[in-house]
């Protein structure tokens, strides 16, 4: 008989799902529907394994982190469970280079003290002080960097970019968390075409994707369209013509909203041009990343243009 190990405590599973095993024993845990569709129950295993069938719905990424419905899941042999709030645990990581990529925002690069997982822009948690920590996503690639990379935009009167801007320096000591969120790459269907919209330093999460899912081999396109005001707002350009240069299925399209557009550079608002050149996402996967107002419009836009809510991943800041 499967047992059910949550905070530290084991339960007696039987024939039941998590989530009635649980709650019978005064657990309380989100549910709503209870039959897989609305995902309030979804929990995450620490420990064992979960039956597929318990993930079915979720998304790649999250699938991929090993979350899974509550309500779906019969166990089959012991399995450790938290929800998906569960605290990320911190370290201590080295400050091993800090540099301007444009006037607003830094590359900072880090040495984590201890061996640390984590995939190609997910996010981790820089802290301050013990109170004050802000969200940074990751635009290293395990595979490839042997440091994590953190794009900083200055924020005006911001506690942890001016902190970073005006004090953060090589050889420093700095705490970080562990990495969380489900804006990565996933591979397995090598053939998919991507698209990818970011906005600012949103660009750091999909610089990460794009290496990532080149490395990975992957086939269909991966069509990148980042805006900014003006030139003095992009950076990576170089790093990431190359890229178009080296992978033909690679496209890098960088989007100036207001002014003249030069040579290599296309006039208007990066969403509207990105539709424009893709109308049809159909079939596509889709990122986007950076300014919240752009996030939450493309992500109606794309799916107005044909890709599912199951393959659109956003992440707005």
């Amino acid at each position: 008989m499967s047992k059910v190990i949550y905070g530290g405590q084991s339960y007696e599973c039987g024939e039941s799902s998590i989530l009635d095993c649980l709650t019978a024993q005064g657990v309380p845990v989100p549910s709503s529907c209870r039959s897989g569709v609305c995902q309030t129950c979804m929990m995450r295993v620490v420990e064992g394994e979960v039956p597929e069938k318990a993930k079915a719905g979720l998304k790649p990424t999250l699938a991929a982190q090993n979350y899974f419905l509550a309500c779906s899941c019969y166990p089959e042999n012991d399995v450790e469970v938290v929800l998906p709030e569960a605290g990320l645990g911190k370290l201590e990581a080295r400050v091993t280079s800090v540099e301007y990529l444009n006037g607003d925002i830094l590359g900072i690069r880090l040495k984590p003290s201890r061996l640390f997982e984590y995939k190609a822009g997910q996010f981790i948690n820089l802290f301050k002080d013990e109170i004050t920590a802000r969200c940074y996503s990751l635009a290293s690639v395990p595979a490839l960097d042997e440091e994590l990379f953190l794009n900083v935009r200055k924020v005006p009167s911001g506690l942890v970019s001016g902190w970073v801007f005006s004090s953060l320096k090589v050889g420093d000591a700095i705490t970080i968390s562990e990495a969380s969120g489900d804006c990565f790459y996933v591979p397995g269907n090598s053939e998919q075409d991507i698209l990818l919209i970011a906005t600012g330093s949103g660009l750091a999460p999909l610089y990460g994707i794009i290496r990532d899912a080149l490395l990975s081999g992957h086939q269909g396109k991966l069509s990148l369209y980042h805006g900014s005001y003006n030139t003095d707002g992009f950076y990576l350009v170089e790093e990431l013509r190359r890229l178009a240069q080296t992978h033909p299925n690679f496209n890098y399209v960088p989007c100036i909203s207001e002014g003249e557009a030069k040579a290599g550079y296309a006039p208007g608002m990066v969403l509207d041009i990105a539709l424009a050149d893709n109308p049809d996402l159909s079939g596509w996967r889709v990122f986007l990343c950076g300014n919240p107002n752009m996030v939450n419009t493309a992500k109606q836009q794309t799916f107005f243009a044909g890709a599912s809510m199951r393959d659109i991943f956003a992440d707005p800041f």
